[in-house]
């Protein structure tokens, strides 16, 4: 299932920034995906919840978006949303030579860092 290689990956990126930051959880992780990008969403969720399992990412949320494929035809300059399957043949003058602008990304966006427990105050035992 190439969608769990997709989780792993995000799964792994997410702990690297966790452990530069010194993070201690992760509430959600938000992830732009094309619609060229060949990824199922609900797949996608499905196999980040199991890759999470262990990490410091367990019980966060995943947050999905999902971007248009668009297209620009290179002889007259129109630019159009693909659609899926994607029509790459411009409406207005039936060119075929077009140029794809945006629909096969796969990107994180966004981290929500759980908040780290206040520091409590440390009390030396020669103290009391």
């Amino acid at each position: 299932m190439h969608e769990m290689s997709v989780a792993l990956s995000v799964v792994d990126q997410v702990e690297q920034a966790a452990r530069v930051r010194g993070a201690r959880g992760v509430r959600h992780v938000r992830v732009d995906i094309g619609e060229l990008a060949g990824v199922v969403s609900d797949a996608l969720g499905f196999c980040f919840e199991l890759a999470c399992v262990g990490t410091v990412l367990e019980g966060c949320e995943l947050r999905t978006r999902t971007l248009p494929g668009r297209a620009v035809c290179t002889p007259c300059g129109r630019t159009w949303d693909t659609g899926m399957p994607p029509d790459l043949v411009c409406a207005h003058c039936r060119a075929a030579a077009t140029e794809l602008l945006s629909g096969r990304e796969l990107t994180i966006t966004e981290v929500g860092w759980a908040e780290t427990p206040a520091t409590l105050p440390v009390t030396h035992p020669e103290e009391n």
